[in-house]
């Protein structure tokens, strides 16, 4: 049966830490905590040598009608207590061949990397909402292994859970999970035309198609075309769902 203990691997267990790791977080949590004042997301930090949250922001989002105290009070029981079995169970493994594929890595490297990847949430009603969690380290031991990661927590712009996704800083290709084949797969990062960005930032403050129009001097037919190619391009439905896709990849 899963259990708390089933999130943290071998792989990654945290022994004695050295003067040298504990000096690199002095006084952190005061720029995490001023950087949360500045973003929509909810953003918690994990520690996996205590192998619970040192920090979660006051952002309903995900805390399913907890307060941040309370949710970082539970840690991981957290997810037992509000993830679907079904998504607990994805978690779980993602956890898995997530710190396996980081094993693989450079040691300098590993700072470099973040996986993403999209699970349901459901509150004390049994609502449930999509989320999209993206994690990166924030420090690591003098072994090189992860110590604290920092979450950052959104709505997804997806329509079900996995989308298990490892990006490199710089890199110019993603790593996909592909949960049917059971393996990782490389993928070319996705790149916006001109046009499909200046349509989008358009869109972004609020212009409708005949106003991006008369803006960029083309007929609103070809502003559609173009939202076509978009939405075809990033795997969304509408324009809202290209914003959102857009800002969390950085495509523009």
């Amino acid at each position: 049966m899963a259990d708390i203990n089933s999130f943290f691997t071998l792989n990654n267990t945290i022994g004695n830490l050295t003067d040298k790791d504990t000096k690199q977080t002095e006084n952190y949590l005061e720029a995490i905590e001023a950087f949360t004042r500045t973003t929509y997301k909810s953003i918690y930090v994990i520690d996996y040598e205590t192998q619970g949250f040192d920090y979660v922001s006051d952002n309903p989002l995900f805390l399913c009608g907890n307060t941040a105290s309370e949710v970082k009070e539970m840690g991981y029981d957290f997810y037992f207590k509000y993830v679907p079995k079904e998504d607990l169970e994805l978690l779980l493994k993602i956890n898995t061949i997530g710190f396996d594929f980081y094993e693989k890595i450079p040691l300098q490297d590993r700072k470099d990397y973040s996986i993403s990847y999209d699970f349901h949430l459901k509150n004390k009603e049994g609502k449930t909402i999509l989320i999209n969690q993206k994690l990166t380290p924030m420090f690591l031991t003098e072994s090189g292994k992860i110590w604290k990661a920092i979450c950052f927590v959104s709505l997804s712009t997806q329509q079900n859970s996995g989308n298990i996704t490892i990006t490199k800083k710089n890199a110019t290709q993603r790593i996909v999970y592909d949960l049917t084949a059971d393996c990782w797969k490389s993928i070319k990062n996705i790149e916006l035309s001109m046009r499909e960005k200046e349509i989008l930032q358009y869109s972004i403050r609020g212009y409708t198609i005949n106003e991006i129009s008369e803006k960029i001097y083309i007929s609103s037919n070809t502003i559609k075309f173009h939202r076509k190619k978009l939405f075809e391009k990033l795997g969304v439905a509408n324009i809202y769902e290209a914003i959102s896709y857009a800002t969390i990849n950085k495509l523009l």
